[in-house]
């Protein structure tokens, strides 16, 4: 059944002839209205590119604002100007004020002492044309003024009517404390499309994250949303403008990155899904770097929570939401850059950022190791198992980029990202960064040249029309798959943990393609180059335990020489002396232990065929195997996506010609950046389904290649 509109449903018949029988019939009925019946058509499993801003409409916005870029004076005055052009006017703010109000007077007649309350874009100072109106529906006051009348009610003498009852009231048609978030949301959708003027195209949306009841007001060309539970959101924005009051850089560089970030189609989606970064999270990141300055533009959560007053204390839904109401009780910085610099700077920060690694958390100030979250998560699993009744702390989501919200430390803000949009994310800050140490940035051009921000905001073009796209799915590295020695720091480990760690993708890789996908792999027996294989995963222990015990020595022994000879450390150019030991594998106090230096492995390309179309109606048949509504997402057992590509085969004809395809496997990145890198080529393909099946396998095989890793790893 269509839950939101309601308008069809799809009824699936255990036998052909009880089709048949309802399609025959003329004319079908269900209580006292007539109902359409017919065949559900069935739709082949297409490739669908994704939308993306047109570069060439980016491209005129740019051009509109070149003349004014170009005759400003530097760096900082274009930021400033960006500011100027892009923010909220007055008349905008006034007119959102003033609807509001309206909205206000509105609901209050049906819920007595209610609040409407706008949070988001249009009041956290970093508001642009056009922006949605986001509002926050408070009803605790309402309930309590529900509860009060229900009990007066119920202590009224019988018989003696109840004149402060209103017979009309909306109160009487719905409880409050016992309404579900769908019933309310209906609730507020009718009262809009009834009772204010000029709104329309109002819906609601129940299954979101938060539920939502979205509107467009037609005279002021407006976009709104209405929630009923997001009191953490109007606090968030109350974050954001006591960061904008306390810093006065902030704003232009919120600006001027949130346009370059849509400039370069890694922002900015206008359906606000999808796994682009959202202005939010943007911003979060922007405020993270500010308080990694050295020294510190802004302060950490933490420490905005130690200089607010008692009475400024604030605590919901269990999250700590203390701060000072008022910037003044914040101490200005001691940062004198400029707004260049930050913002080049800003690049250089997240182009050579861990983010595999790393969970990023604005109330310490620092990125916090992402396995003690991956350990906690295990924990919690256990707990769970052991105990289904008792309530268990929710952990975040993790993904490719983590990054916490700075107060329900639960949310990724982040968690809507890929793989893919976080390599874009992170290759602009690396092109950017390029670009920021280049004369054209730093300086205005004398001939009136493009220069500044403007190179900074061209955006692509894409010049390939006639190559194909190049078919590529990554497998990132996991801190997890390396001995506990070395979670913490992989790099002290050098290059002696990637070797193991890629040959264990491979065979997890093979064991997707062979077991799980039901392809004849030909794999090469030879397996990686002899000159790269000498490491395997006994190697990474031994490896890992004597450099955590030649550190911790080479630690202690540096600390003794710097009491016994404080001068001796200081000097500098003085030759180290030679060890006179035979043992070569004693390294010299202070210095890391020297691993020997591996070329990149590589693998010859994998020959592989497919006989059956294994990724049409994989949800269908999965459904059909496991009837417990609890089942565990795609890709997340082997043993169950095994059984639905054997009922997949077996139920559907293989395909007249099979598709054969090359699979080289590749190991890039440096020593914390590290992945596998698949490329995918068909070699034969006349029934045309390698862009479908390369379509799934893209979702499908680095969630299933984990799954393989994590098994392999608690059989060990």
């Amino acid at each position: 059944m269509d839950k939101d509109k309601g308008v069809y449903a799809i009824v699936q018949f255990s036998e052909t002839e009880s089709i048949q029988s309802a399609l025959s019939c003329v004319e079908h009925k269900m209580k006292g209205l007539k109902v359409r019946v017919k065949p559900r058509e069935k739709k082949e499993f297409k490739l669908i590119p994704k939308k993306k801003n047109d570069p060439q409409n980016l491209q005129q916005v740019l051009n509109r604002l070149t003349p004014e870029l170009c005759q400003q004076a530097s760096v900082d005055a274009q930021m400033k100007y960006i500011v100027e052009r892009f923010q909220l006017g007055e008349n905008e703010k006034k007119a959102r004020s003033l609807l509001v109000q309206l909205l206000q007077e509105v609901f209050v007649e049906f819920f007595p002492d209610s609040q409407i309350l706008p949070f988001g874009s249009s009041v956290n100072t970093f508001g642009i044309h056009s922006c949605d109106l986001d509002l926050f529906l408070d009803l605790e006051n309402t309930k309590v003024f529900q509860a009060q009348a229900k009990s007066s009610t119920e202590q009224a003498v019988e018989g003696v009517p109840d004149d402060g009852r209103s017979e009309d009231s909306i109160l009487s048609d719905i409880d409050l404390s016992t309404a579900s978030p769908a019933e309310l949301l209906d609730l507020v959708a009718t009262i809009l499309i009834r009772c204010v003027p000029s709104v329309h195209k109002v819906h609601a949306v129940s299954t979101a994250r938060l539920p939502v009841v979205k509107f467009h007001h037609r005279e002021l060309n407006l976009q709104g949303d209405i929630t009923l539970n997001n009191r953490l959101g109007v606090r968030n924005t109350r974050f954001l403008q006591l960061c904008s009051g306390v810093e006065e850089r902030l704003r232009p560089l919120v600006y001027t990155i949130r346009y370059w970030a849509k400039q370069k189609q890694l922002a900015g989606n206008p359906s606000g899904a999808g796994p682009l970064l959202n202005n939010y999270a943007l911003t979060l990141l922007i405020i993270f770097y500010l308080q990694n300055c050295d020294p510190p533009v802004l302060p950490t959560v933490d420490q905005l929570k130690d200089m607010a007053c008692e009475e400024e204390e604030c605590e919901i839904e269990g999250w700590n939401c203390t701060f000072p109401s008022q910037p003044i009780a914040v101490q200005p910085s001691k940062n004198t850059q400029d707004l260049s610099s930050l913002l080049s700077d800003f690049f250089s920060f997240y182009a050579k950022f861990d983010f595999a690694s790393s969970v990023i958390s604005l109330r310490e100030g620092h990125a916090l190791p992402i396995v003690n979250f991956l350990s906690q998560a295990k924990e919690d699993e256990t707990m769970q198992e052991e105990n289904p009744t008792k309530a268990h702390p929710h952990r975040p989501k993790l993904g490719p980029l983590n990054l916490l919200d700075p107060f329900e430390l639960s949310h990724n803000v982040a968690g809507n990202l890929n793989e893919r949009a976080l390599r874009s994310f992170q290759k602009e800050c690396q092109e950017a960064e390029k670009y920021c140490r280049s004369l054209q940035y730093q300086h205005k051009s004398t001939k009136g040249k493009p220069w500044g921000l403007l190179r900074l905001f061209t955006p692509h073009v894409d010049v390939q029309h006639n190559k194909p796209e190049q078919l590529t799915i990554d497998i990132p590295f996991k801190a997890t798959s390396l001995p506990e020695v070395l979670r913490d720091e992989p790099h002290v480990a050098g290059d002696a943990f990637r070797l193991p760690w890629f040959q264990k993708v491979c065979s997890s890789v093979e064991v997707v393609l062979k077991t799980v996908l039901k392809c004849h792999v030909d794999a090469p027996k030879e397996g990686l180059c002899r000159e790269d294989a000498a490491v395997d995963a006994e190697d990474m222990e031994t490896t890992s335990a004597s450099i955590s015990a030649s550190l911790n020595d080479s630690t202690e022994s540096v600390e003794s020489q710097n009491e016994a000879t404080p001068s001796s450390a200081a000097v500098v150019g003085a030759k180290r002396p030679l060890s006179s030991g035979s043992d070569s594998s004693v390294s010299p106090h202070g210095k890391k232990p020297r691993l020997a230096k591996r070329r990149r492995p590589q693998i010859p390309p994998w020959t592989c065929v497919q006989k059956h179309v294994v990724w049409a109606g994989r949800r269908k048949v999965r459904r059909e195997l496991v009837k417990d509504a609890d089942c565990k997402p795609e890709g997340s057992c082997v043993e169950l996506e095994s059984q639905v590509t054997a009922y997949i085969a077996e139920k559907e004809p293989e395909l007249r010609e099979p598709l054969e395809f090359k699979v080289q496997l590749l190991m890039v990145g440096g020593t914390e950046s590290t992945r596998a890198l698949l490329k995918l080529e068909p070699s034969s393909d006349k029934a045309g389904v390698f862009q479908d099946f390369f379509h799934f396998l893209e979702g499908f095989l680095p969630k299933m290649v984990e799954t393989v890793l994590q098994k392999e790893g608690r059989q060990a």
